[in-house]
């Protein structure tokens, strides 16, 4: 349930009319009023409506036109039209220009009621529709994102070999590194990319739901289980399933897994006989196995049985000659998300960030990147732009043969220079006009600030 009021707006020529409309939903609806269709679609313009009742004759625009403008301006609000005469034509003119449901007039408080409620009820469906759509849109356009770098080529190259196969791929990297984009992308690649991918995130799930979470349960199996219900390798079936951090499955349900991908089968909880599943397997942890084998947390055979073909995912600062790709793919993304024109980032900035260690991988930079589009003042990122934290790091990296304060001042001055350019609409001789400086100084201090191949860029040149 949605925990904001939901609001109606109701829109008659006639003042009793509005109130006998109103008066039954004062109690759980927030009430908005107009007497014509223009006050209607003024107060749209500044409330959050849900639901309109509006009256099929008004004057100026007609309750029909109303009708059209709602649904093309504003597609999740729901419209109940009502008619002081019980006309069919009517009826079926605004059921076929969109409305939800149509009134004849008198309407007892019940009916006004139960129709209000439905029509609420479509639009929080709606919305619920808008958000998965919106949801699986963004979770197919997050793409293994693929770069120069060496390293990355390698593990392209293993997963081209293996991608058709139907061998157990285990995925090794730290935490952030991209090991689900990876396996989807193995998925996209296999035998079967029509098949589901079903994902679990073997941390995310509490130990004591782990099991009827992977192998289901039948119904009355343990208190709640108040249905039957298929596990996850079942949903898998003819398919992928990933198990991210399998580090974490308990030793006793390692018995289980293992028999799944040796037999080809599962037990559902409290299930009296074995099913039958048949899937490709992609395993994935930022632990180490082989050392939880030495220290007995993980099973010796379900380690060699997972460990078929590994693939170890670099992390940021092994492949760091990524970092230009995956900063243009983020600034666009969230260009497109907020609806801003950030053109890219200062070379300058570029190469502060590869010095970064990045201990979060690129999951740490995505969330850089969005940080920095949302709250751009600018087209183009700069230093100044940063963190604090990237600039301590940067610091402390710099040959101690200058002082740090010489170094602050150095950064500070570059991105002083870098916002009178933008002022000046990158005008060199208007800058250095504007900072009273000869145009011979402006020339210098760009070449040392590395400020100079940016103005070009910006210029067009």
């Amino acid at each position: 349930m949605s925990l904001r009021r939901k609001t109606i707006l109701v829109v008659d020529e006639d003042d009793a009319a509005r109130e006998a409309l109103a008066a039954p939903l004062k109690r759980d609806y927030r009430l908005l009023r107009a007497a014509s269709g223009e006050a209607a679609l003024a107060l749209m313009d500044r409330e959050d409506v849900d639901v309109v009742i509006a009256e099929v004759s008004l004057p100026g625009i007609t309750g029909f036109e109303l009708l059209q403008v709602v649904r093309e301006n504003f597609p999740l609000v729901e419209l109940v039209m009502t008619s002081g005469a019980a006309d069919v034509d009517q009826a079926v003119q605004a059921i076929k220009l969109g409305a939800y449901h149509f009134l004849a007039k008198p309407i007892t408080p019940d009916q006004l009621r139960t129709v209000a409620a439905h029509a609420d009820e479509r639009q929080e469906l709606n919305r619920r529709v808008l958000r998965l759509e919106e949801e699986v849109d963004e979770l197919g356009h997050r793409d293994f994102i693929t770069g120069p770098s060496p390293a990355l080529r390698d593990v392209l190259d293993t997963v081209q070999k293996v991608a058709k196969l139907s061998a157990t791929v285990l995925i090794l990297g730290e935490s952030g590194t991209g090991k689900e984009l990876l396996a989807r992308h193995l998925h996209r690649w296999s035998e079967h990319p029509e098949g589901p991918f079903v994902a679990v995130n073997m941390a995310a799930i509490p130990r004591e739901l782990v099991e009827s979470t992977l192998f289901g349960h039948e119904k009355g199996a343990f208190t709640g289980a108040v249905q039957q219900r298929l596990g996850k390798f079942e949903l898998a079936a003819g398919g992928t399933l990933f198990l991210d951090e399998v580090g974490d499955l308990k030793i006793d349900l390692q018995a289980k897994l293992l028999r799944a991908i040796q037999e080809g089968e599962i037990e559902r909880v409290g299930g009296m006989r074995p099913i039958r599943t048949s899937f490709r397997l992609i395993a994935a942890t930022n632990v180490d196995l082989a050392q939880a084998v030495k220290q007995g947390t993980f099973r010796e055979d379900l380690y060699y049985r997972l460990n078929v073909i590994p693939v170890r995912l670099p992390p940021l600062r092994e492949r760091i000659e990524d970092l230009p790709v995956l900063i243009d793919f983020f600034i666009r993304r969230y260009n497109a998300r907020f609806k801003k024109q950030v053109a890219g980032m200062a070379a300058s900035t570029m190469k502060m960030l590869s010095h970064y260690w990045w201990p979060g991988n690129i999951r740490e930079l995505e969330n850089l990147v969005e940080r920095l589009v949302a709250t751009a003042p600018h087209d183009w990122i700069t230093d100044e732009d940063l963190p604090f934290e990237f600039h301590a790091a940067e610091l402390d990296r710099t040959a101690s043969d200058t002082s740090l304060l010489d170094r602050a001042l150095t950064t500070f001055e570059r991105n002083f220079i870098v916002r009178a350019l933008e002022r000046s609409g990158w005008n060199v001789s208007q800058t250095a006009r504007y900072l009273g400086v000869p145009l011979s100084t402006m020339k210098f201090k760009m070449e040392r600030l590395e400020i100079r191949e940016l103005a070009k860029k910006l210029r067009g040149n």
